[in-house]
């Protein structure tokens, strides 16, 4: 059953045109802790308003920033955090949509409500920051990549002395940040870089000078009831005020974008159609500028930036990582970045957090964390990973996000999953869903065994799992963890018990 972006996000004001931060204007942030929240957090702090936040999950890897610039942070809920005695302690309350999906009555909501403090996602918060920064505002969009695909860009900006604002979903390296890792950056150049995400309208409060594009497909049963719907969202987004003074770059290789592109005969704003051989043609649609793109080994070729072919060296394995750079380097180009220092940049990237990461190797056990929680970018992680160590034994590990997903992909799921040597699936984390009993770990774990290839398991927690694996790896194998909850504790929790020999 899909819901509606009004429904999940019950109680939130919708979307608006950004506004700069007012100088100490108080804004509490509830669920801080998250990726995007604490970006949030830190941008408005960075814009000048007096920031607190709040989360019942405790201290995080994205908290550590937050704590170091010197934010009140709460490990636990109250409605005193808004409001005490009638008195309004904030001006505004920033949520996370994973809470009014399934606790649209949350004290702290009833609190503002009751007092008048007005209640945004904290998407909008971001928003406002990028108004005070005052750059080009460039969002990256897509069903799969927006993490590493926005770190990448905020990184070939910063290595050309661009000096880019950003909030990405993902921890940036201290290199990049100035500090500690993080999920934002503060700059004063001429780019406010956002990843954007298209669950349930979290992107609305988006209205980009540069939109990236770098996939559509299905994604988030609970919202799109299929495919159409999700490129409906897209399209919605991209016709959102102020869509003619727009650039596009889209993704055409991508069959979805391709569709998404082609019904857009109409749009006002300036089309640059990339794409990366064999995929797609940019010259099939309706482009202002065409980038072709082509892959011989590590070795990208670009035709379209610059007077003459740009060749570099990825530093990130994968077709899907390929494609990923074409859309980097047009966004990149669209924002005057001079085609050598663009090079420069694509090939130095070192990556996010969680994507592709190496966690360690210990007792000849390699162990990597990756987000990937769709069937899509599962396929182009397990390939990547296979191409980059050839040879070597690959567990796949995942801790599948939310139940609705892992329902509605079962079969998908267990397919990719089935082509690991072996498979093991941590209890799924419910994040937003209000129906915890649709499906089980257990249940996936018996769909990939009866696909015939690999052994399948289903040991429980994350905690359990790291513990399970570590009694049973053995060198030379390299165990590839996988999911968006909690799923970093098993790569953690695995290479500690590997390291210091309780995995014997």
């Amino acid at each position: 059953m899909t819901r509606s972006a009004g429904e999940i996000g019950a109680g939130l004001l919708p979307a608006r045109e950004s506004r700069p931060v007012a100088p100490g204007e108080r804004i509490h942030v509830l669920g801080a802790a998250g990726a995007g929240a604490s970006a949030a957090v830190l941008l408005a702090h960075a814009a000048g308003a007096a920031v607190s936040g709040c989360d019942l999950g405790g201290p995080s890897p994205y908290t550590a920033a937050i704590e170091a610039a010197g934010i009140p942070l709460a490990w636990a809920h109250a409605a005193d955090h808004v409001a005490t005695a009638g008195t309004c302690l904030v001006d505004r309350l920033a949520v996370t949509k994973a809470l009014t999906s399934v606790a649209p009555d949350h004290p702290e909501l009833v609190a503002a409500r009751a007092n008048g403090v007005p209640t945004e996602p904290w998407q909008q918060v971001i928003a406002d920051a990028a108004a005070s920064q005052g750059g080009r505002l460039v969002a990256i969009a897509g069903t799969h990549g927006k993490s590493t695909s926005t770190g990448w860009l905020v990184h070939v900006l910063e290595h050309a002395g661009a000096d880019p604002a950003a909030f990405v979903g993902a921890l940036l390296s201290p290199v990049v940040t100035g500090g500690l890792p993080a999920t934002a950056r503060w700059g004063r150049g001429g780019a406010f870089v956002v990843e954007a995400d298209e669950y349930a309208g979290n992107f609305d409060a988006y209205r980009p000078d540069v939109a990236v594009l770098l996939n559509a497909e299905w994604d988030h049963p609970d919202v799109f009831a299929d495919e159409a719907a999700v490129l409906d969202a897209f399209a919605g987004w991209l016709r959102s005020p102020g869509e003619e003074r727009r650039v596009l770059v889209a993704n055409v290789g991508d069959a979805g974008v391709a569709r998404l592109v082609a019904g857009l005969a109409d749009w006002p704003g300036r089309v640059v159609a990339v794409a990366l051989d064999p995929e797609g043609s940019p010259r099939a649609v309706r482009p202002d500028v065409a980038i072709r793109a082509r892959l011989a080994g590590d070795t990208l070729t670009l035709d379209g930036i610059g007077p003459a072919p740009l060749s570099v060296v990825l530093p990130l394995p994968g077709r899907h990582n390929a494609a990923n750079a074409v859309c980097v380097a047009a966004a990149a180009d669209q924002l005057g970045i001079v085609p050598d220092r663009l090079a420069a940049g694509l090939a130095s990237f070192a990556g996010v957090g969680r994507r592709l990461e190496v966690k360690g190797e210990p007792r000849g056990v390699l162990v990597l964390d990756d987000y990937g929680h769709h069937p899509t970018a599962i396929a182009a992680t397990l390939a990547a990973v296979r191409a980059r160590y050839p040879g070597r034994p690959v567990w796949a590990v995942y801790e599948p996000l939310t139940y609705h997903r892992t329902a509605a992909m079962l079969d998908a799921f267990a397919d990719v999953l089935a082509s690991a040597d072996r498979a093991v699936v941590a209890t799924i984390w419910p994040g937003r869903d209000p129906d915890t009993t649709i499906t089980s770990a257990v249940a996936l774990a018996e769909a990939i065994g009866q696909r015939g290839g690999a052994t399948s398991v289903a040991p429980g927690s994350v905690e359990q799992t790291a513990d399970w694996l570590a009694e049973r790896v053995r060198p030379g194998e390299i165990v590839l963890v996988m999911g968006g909850g909690r799923s970093y504790v098993i790569a953690d929790r695995l290479v500690a018990a590997l390291s210091d020999g309780s995995g014997e």
